[in-house]
């Protein structure tokens, strides 16, 4: 224990070490709704007519195959996979030189070259879950209008919000859009009234207000 602590918080796997953290945070805040999954998400939509002129990250996931796996998720499995190298780069090779200052520079060219090697793995692992993000944020999405849902999120903007469909199976985790002055709180239920293609949500009213129409 002792070993894997000191290899742990050793340059440079403390810095992956930091930011595994940070992600495992972020998923316990998303499982208790404190926070949205789509908190890094960005569309690609307008990258995607041509690999060749996209450009920045966008275009990087295009090309490595990441377009339909939230950006989220493949971060998260890249640094996990990542700081597994430079762990057991620092316990089985780096500890045992002599390198002195040189540790932090080589440590970062350590860390950097770990995060690259991940890529491929991370690319393999979401490759068989690419289908299944498409399904729920592809044509079966319209079949939901009209369901009612429940608010998971803190709060409801026209930017940000998060709702669970009961489905019959494991349930829906579903983007949701609202004006913010209807006041949306955790556990208030919903109804999907449109689907809003570009931010892959759904646009939404109380069901009192459903109702009432």
């Amino acid at each position: 224990m002792n070993l894997f602590l000191q290899t742990s918080l050793s340059f440079p796997v403390v810095l992956l070490s930091f930011v595994l953290c940070v992600a495992v945070l972020y998923w316990l805040a998303v499982a208790l709704g404190v926070l949205d999954i789509e908190a890094l998400d960005f569309s690609l939509d307008g990258v995607e007519s041509s690999f060749s002129s996209a450009e920045g990250l966008g275009g990087l996931l295009l090309k490595l195959g990441f377009r339909d796996v939230p950006v989220t998720l493949w971060l998260t499995l890249l640094v996990f996979f990542g700081w597994m190298l430079c762990y057991f780069a620092e316990l089985l090779a780096l500890r045992f030189l002599p390198l002195g200052w040189l540790r932090y520079p080589l440590g970062l060219v350590v860390a950097a070259g770990c995060l690259t090697l991940a890529l491929p793995v991370v690319r393999l692992i979401s490759r068989p879950l690419r289908p299944l993000f498409r399904k729920v944020n592809g044509d079966s999405t319209r079949s939901l209008i009209g369901q009612t849902a429940v608010v998971r999120s803190g709060k409801v903007s026209m930017r940000t919000g998060q709702a669970s469909l009961e489905n019959g199976g494991a349930g829906l985790i579903l983007r949701i859009r609202a004006e913010e002055e209807l006041g949306l709180q955790r556990g208030d239920r919903v109804v999907l009234l449109d689907y809003l293609p570009a931010e892959h949500a759904y646009r939404v009213i109380t069901e009192n207000e459903f109702n009432d129409v």
